[in-house]
């Protein structure tokens, strides 16, 4: 787990506990409590996959990253949080 220091205070990344798709959604239930989603149409492989696709999501490196197998896509939580999608919004 990574840790970011803010005044001495020692705070632990948020990573994720669970995933999961809805429609063309991905949530994500992180550590700290919050629940996060995200539109699949946001990333070039995930725009091209099946709602069925979509909800073969995986949680992999121990929360960091969330992966779909059968479309060979990994993608970074922490890159999820901090809004770094490869395509614009619709």
């Amino acid at each position: 787990m990574n840790f970011t220091t803010v005044e001495n205070e020692i705070i632990a990344d948020p990573v994720a506990v669970s995933a999961w798709g809805v429609g063309r959604k991905i949530i994500i239930e992180l550590t700290d409590g919050r629940i996060i989603s995200f539109p699949a149409d946001r990333f070039k492989i995930l725009k091209k996959a099946s709602e069925k696709e979509l909800k073969q999501v995986t949680i992999r490196l121990k929360g960091y990253a969330l992966r779909w197998e059968n479309l060979d896509e990994d993608i970074t939580v922490k890159g999820i949080i901090a809004g770094n999608f490869q395509l614009p919004p619709l």
